[in-house]
């Protein structure tokens, strides 16, 4: 394969480069971030190294998910639009179509939900949040102030569980950010490649809100489960800040105790997507395939995603401006520092209650934590061994 490739740039052919990428990228979104880089900056030249670090800045300065949003920019850069649409299917569509199958499967075959292999998949997704809680720990908490405040998110998000009391933690935890934390102004290293004016930005802005504000009401006065579902899934993508595995508490707060899934099948499909590359987001269709069948998951899917792309679109052109402000940086980082919070309190309950019931299953999440942060070994493979060893033993 030659160092340069062709330079095609068309949609489909952004649709087949990010397809293969879907196919291929295991690890989480740190590790697409890595391929990303490259595909686009090494082998392709699509981006130089400044403008490739200033997606990633974006990507970590709006809620959604992360390494989609990166992708979606690249698309748009190239191809406009299209070329946006086209690198989020090709990145997505693998491991949603993996999962909503997964998903089908447990529909068709209910006693299997009482088999050791779920529990096994229930102890490993226990492993894997611990591991994200331990890594963000480090990466967003690097001082006092960040543990403390760390800390006391999980305290309220235990004390008020739910949806409410983890809208508190986000919203709290930005205002303490602004009052306590210390950042730096930060300039641009380079110009984006990617050009939308102010006034497009400002109306996808402006839809972005529109819907959050407004799908609750609509659902509530159309009563509708596909709204609602529909409703549940775009306002945790519009929430969701540092990564796939925040979303986990979310949506359990939302799912769960409103009896849309029971726990068990929430935490055995969360343990899945660990196995399949592609966005930790397209949890949301194995979650909406269970919930509603194939549509379900198709408009979770889209659900979850549509506000990373929309304030994407939308806070581009105003990101040269955005990125200088030291409070709006103090604001992200008393976030970051609240939602490591928010799955440290989702490991206790209800990750950690649901899956350990015995020394055994405790001895099996330590195995397992070790296999992923000493032994290196890729989440897929712990995934599989986990369910393996659940269903011979367990």
């Amino acid at each position: 394969m030659p160092a340069t490739p062709p330079d095609d740039r068309r949609p489909w052919s952004i649709f087949l480069i990010f397809l293969r990428l879907g196919l291929t990228s295991f690890g989480g979104p740190v590790a697409h971030l890595g391929y990303f880089r490259q595909e686009f900056v090494s082998r392709r030249r699509w981006l130089s190294e400044a403008a490739y670090a200033e997606l990633i800045a974006i990507a970590q300065f709006m809620p959604g998910a992360a390494s989609s949003k990166f992708g979606m920019a690249i698309g748009l850069s190239q191809a406009g639009y299209r070329g946006a649409l086209a690198a989020w299917l090709g990145f997505t569509l693998p491991s949603a179509l993996l999962l909503m199958a997964f998903a089908l499967g447990l529909a068709g075959q209910g006693d299997i939900l009482a088999s050791g292999a779920l529990h096994g998949l229930k102890i490993v997704a226990a492993a894997i949040v611990a591991q994200a809680v331990w890594g963000m720990a480090r990466s967003l908490c690097p001082d006092t102030r960040r543990r403390v405040l760390m800390l006391g998110a999980a305290a309220v998000a235990l004390l008020v569980p739910g949806a409410v009391g983890q809208l508190a933690v986000i919203i709290g935890a930005g205002l303490v950010g602004v009052a306590v934390l210390d950042t730096k102004a930060q300039t641009l290293a380079d110009a984006l490649p990617v050009a939308i004016s102010r006034r497009a930005g400002a109306l996808w802005l402006a839809l972005f809100a529109l819907l959050l504000v407004g799908l609750p009401l609509l659902a509530h006065v159309a009563d509708s489960p596909l709204l609602s579902l529909f409703e549940v899934f775009y306002r945790t993508g519009a929430l969701v800040f540092g990564g796939g595995h925040v979303m986990l508490p979310l949506l359990q707060a939302e799912l769960v105790p409103n009896g849309w899934l029971g726990n068990d099948l929430f935490l055995a499909g969360y343990g899945a997507t660990q196995a399949v590359p592609g966005p930790l987001f397209t949890f949301a269709a194995f979650l909406g395939t269970a919930i509603a069948g194939v549509l379900g998951g198709l408009l979770c899917l889209v659900a979850i995603f549509a506000p990373s792309f929309l304030l994407l679109v939308g806070v581009l052109p105003f990101w040269a401006r955005l990125r200088t402000r030291a409070h709006l940086q103090a604001a992200l980082a008393g976030v970051n520092a609240g939602v490591v919070g928010l799955l440290l309190a989702t490991l206790y309950q209800p990750v950690g209650t649901s899956a350990v019931g015995s020394l055994l299953d405790f001895a099996l999440v330590l195995l397992a934590l070790v296999a992923l942060m000493a032994g290196k070994l890729p989440p897929w493979l712990v995934v599989v061994t986990g369910a393996l060893i659940g269903w011979l033993v367990l």
